[in-house]
């Protein structure tokens, strides 16, 4: 049921509900029912779908050659606290609308920053008492929240990374305040994305020095939280580069091994965005694969990248073979740990109707849908799982099992392999497993 505030800001739409894949209308999904069971879980559970702050409701469709193309009427105000529940009241009427449950936020989507870190403090709790209240009547709930540690011009060259110690105090202080403000909103987790935190040259940088800093201002950080009674999760958002030539937090494996590296493995796993992993010359599944082979599979930013461009043109998440591969990662790990699906995207610049975030976020439930349907599928009703297995059945008993294990040395590998004469080609049948997923989409 939607929540409107004290007036109206999507005029003409109401509740997106799920009419089938038959249905005709484009404000209704085709594929997502939220009550939907597969492989033991509702829809809504396996996916906890959030809608980014940054995104629907302060990007208005500026980019580095244009001024914006989209207008809100709910960025008239001049008041900056007016205009931070009026953001709220459109917020919420948006993601009630949708059915869905949950929303993302930087620090300063919620209320535009203050002068001075005591002003911006006021204005977090002044709009965080004012979203607790929606909350109430609502349902709904934070994800994560997170800071912004780089849009500022003061953290052109870093925040936990930055040669100036001032600077990573401040950056402290503003970690601290987006930490408060996640858990008076009981968000259940929380984001940590190195927009900076990386180099433009190698020249002018101590990169072990900055890469010690770093894993201690998450310790820090860590430690503050939990002495606050926060018990969720804290996830590390991996990307190669942009803003920065090269990022800290390159990619899935690379961010494992710095939280291994620094002792937070324990507290940290990893926010896995597709459009970061293309980026990084990987695929979305290889990223979700990584992650969960070391059981830090956390949280997932749904979008896509342009295959043509070299930088995060976060789209709305439509490729539904690259999705279908992704949830069959997605379902053989047993899901995300703590996290859910944030549409970390935006509409196009010339999308400029008010329809148009609706047809987006639709579009992303329905692909996320219609792929773990499929690929539940595909995994209960073809040979897929056999075929997979059958790969590796040589560890599954005898020699091959005891390496496994670890009983074996390499001097019984030079004996086992003195002795063998089986060493036929084996198929790895890869056309094979690529018709079936085209044979279930």
């Amino acid at each position: 049921m939607a929540l409107i505030g004290n007036r109206e800001y999507y005029k003409g739409i109401g509740d997106i509900n799920f009419e089938g894949k038959d249905s005709s209308n484009p404000l209704a999904f085709k594929f997502y029912d939220p009550n939907l069971v597969v492989a033991g879980k509702t829809l809504r559970e396996h996916f906890k779908f959030a809608v980014a702050y940054w995104h629907s409701f302060c990007g208005q469709g500026t980019d580095p050659f244009g001024l914006p193309t989209q207008s809100f009427l709910w960025d008239s105000s001049k008041d900056p606290l007016q205009a931070a529940k009026d953001k709220a009241d459109a917020a919420f009427e948006f993601i009630t609308k949708m059915g869905f449950e949950y929303f993302c936020f930087h620090d300063f989507d919620l209320i535009q920053e203050g002068s001075t870190m005591l002003e911006s403090e006021k204005r977090l709790l002044y709009i965080s008492d004012y979203i607790t209240e929606k909350q109430k009547k609502s349902g709904v709930k934070v994800l994560w929240g997170t800071a912004n540690c780089f849009a500022n011009p003061i953290y052109m060259n870093g925040a936990a990374t930055n040669p100036e110690f001032n600077i990573l105090a401040r950056a402290g202080a503003q970690v601290k305040l987006a930490l408060d403000t996640t858990i008076a909103l009981n968000g259940e987790n929380y984001v940590f994305w190195g927009g900076r935190e990386g180099y433009m040259s190698l020249l002018n940088t101590d990169m072990k020095r900055e890469l010690d800093h770093l894993g201690q201002f998450l310790t820090i950080s860590r430690d503050y939280a939990r002495s606050q009674g926060f018990k969720g999760t804290f996830f590390i958002e991996p990307k190669p580069m942009e803003p920065t030539k090269h990022q800290y937090d390159f990619d899935t494996a690379t961010a494992i091994g710095f939280l291994k590296e620094y002792g937070l493995e324990k507290d940290f796993k990893i926010n896995i965005e597709v459009n970061h992993a293309t980026l990084a010359q990987h695929t979305f599944q290889h990223e979700l694969t990584v992650a969960a082979s070391s059981g830090m599979l956390g949280s997932i930013d749904a979008n896509r990248g342009d295959y043509q461009n070299g930088w995060d043109t976060d789209q709305f998440p439509n490729n539904l073979y690259e999705t279908t591969e992704a949830m069959l990662v997605f379902l053989q790990s047993g899901g995300l740990q703590g996290g859910g699906v944030n549409f970390d995207a935006k509409i196009r610049r010339n999308s400029t109707d008010i329809d148009d975030i609706f047809y987006a976020h639709i579009g992303g439930a329905d692909n996320f849908a219609r792929a773990i349907i499929t690929a539940d599928k595909i995994l209960s009703s073809s040979k897929y799982s056999e075929l997979f297995e059958n790969r590796y059945k040589t560890f599954d008993s005898g020699q091959g099992k005891e390496f496994e294990k670890g009983k074996l040395n390499l001097k019984d590998l030079y004996d086992i392999a003195l002795k063998s004469k089986d060493y036929k080609l084996t198929s790895g049948k890869q056309e094979m497993f690529e018709n079936i997923i085209n044979q279930f989409i």
